[in-house]
């Protein structure tokens, strides 16, 4: 068999490790690796759409850095939520950017990045349970990673090749299709299963409002309502192993992140509803100096005070800067004003590029979903604020390439 090396070999490795870098967990890593390709693949120019979905990311930055002198908080954490809030805005402009190295071969290029991922993620898995014998949904998630927003993406695009105009030979395709899909669906994370329904359900169409959408929509809430009662009354137990504590983390999930009032003295309720604690906290953190603070934050380098120490990741922290909620840290660092430019973010999502070609129909329904999807994954994983997510450098691959098609 012929390798053949590609000529933008060099802008395809970059994109390739500023995908695969987020799943090592390491925040200074990645953004690293990030800095590094976004200089080593500057553009002359820049898309208009590019721009209006970044100047809000923009915004709410140099808000919290204008706020931040209103306060005396430590330059080292400054610094740090610059990082932190910047990130979106680099994971664009680097996508954008090496989409423009790689026109010949875009959408394949995405596709062979999460195929190596989906690889090395397998092998970890077997690693997981032949070495360390993880053989509940806690060790395999705790060894072989959390989630992997990247490959649900691939893994929906896959289902609608076709329309994606991916010209893939049938056993490639099966082979590509199966394994992503396999490594997407062992994450076993919640997030990643709703993420891949409202994106499945947005290529299908069905977020465009009719007669039948309205059907398929009603009939969904209907089968998942009926689901969750049956999960809930089954009353799963809570230290139970493979699909009964699965089940556990279904029944708990739906007010995990919604709960007003959190025991502190239960572990079980503390743990089980630790996004809610989160949250209430940092109302209570940024209202209690009165309206400007409500409205303006309290910039960078603040923090919540969570009363306790709690495990986070690999440490004892009781004084956080970074939460689980994409809307609470935008309302912890600018307030209500940050909170209404935010969402401005979110809806450039919904707004369609009138075209006839196909694969932009295909990507503005991936847009939609995606839009849709962030109400989610901002309310219990950060959105693109996320310290390991790579959903950022694909939007901005996919704005390129919507471009170039364009034009």
């Amino acid at each position: 068999m012929k390798i053949q090396i590609p000529n933008n070999w060099f802008y395809e490795l970059l994109f390739i490790l500023c995908i695969g870098v987020t799943y090592f967990d390491h925040f200074e890593l990645t953004f690293g690796v990030w800095s590094i390709s976004f200089l080593f693949s500057i553009a002359r120019n820049y898309s208009i759409s590019l721009l209006k979905l970044i100047v809000p990311y923009v915004l709410i930055l140099l808000l919290a850095f204008f706020v931040s002198f209103n306060y005396d908080h430590k330059l080292y954490f400054m610094i740090r939520d610059i990082t932190y809030l910047s990130k979106p805005i680099l994971g664009f402009l680097v996508g954008y950017q090496l989409c423009k190295k790689n026109f010949k071969n875009v959408l394949k290029l995405l596709v062979k990045t999460a195929f190596i991922i989906a690889i090395c993620h397998i092998i970890i898995l077997i690693s997981a349970v032949l070495i360390h014998k993880a053989y509940t949904v806690a060790d395999v998630r705790y060894y072989s990673g959390y989630f992997s927003d990247y490959e649900i993406y691939i893994f929906v695009i896959l289902l609608f090749h076709e329309k994606f105009g991916l010209t893939y030979n049938r056993k490639k395709l099966l082979l590509y299709t199966i394994v992503i899909g396999f490594s997407a669906f062992m994450y076993l994370a919640r997030t990643n299963f709703i993420q891949f329904l409202i994106l499945f359900l947005a290529l299908k169409g069905f977020f465009v409002i009719n007669r039948k959408s309205l059907l398929v929509i009603s009939s969904i809430v209907i089968v998942s309502v009926i689901g969750y009662t049956a999960i809930y009354h089954s009353n799963p137990r809570r230290s139970a192993d493979g699909i009964e504590g699965f089940l556990y983390k279904l029944k708990v999930a739906p007010m995990e992140a919604f709960k007003t009032k959190i025991n502190r003295e239960n572990w079980v309720d503390f743990n089980d509803n630790y996004r809610s604690y989160e949250n209430i906290i940092t109302i209570r953190t940024v209202t209690k100096d009165g309206i400007w603070p409500t409205i303006f934050g309290q910039g960078l380098g603040s923090q919540i005070d969570l009363k306790q120490e709690v495990w986070l990741g690999d440490m004892y922290l009781r004084y956080i800067s970074i939460l689980h909620n994409g809307f609470m840290i935008v309302f912890l660092k600018t307030g209500l004003l940050g909170i209404f430019i935010y969402l401005f973010t979110i809806t450039y999502f919904f707004r369609r590029v009138e075209t006839d070609i196909e694969v932009i129909k295909q990507i503005n329904l991936l847009f939609l979903g995606t839009g849709i999807f962030l109400f989610v994954s901002n309310w219990v994983f950060l959105g693109f604020y996320n310290l390991t997510e790579s959903k950022s450098i694909l939007i901005g691959f996919l704005i390129a390439y919507r471009q170039k098609l364009l034009k």
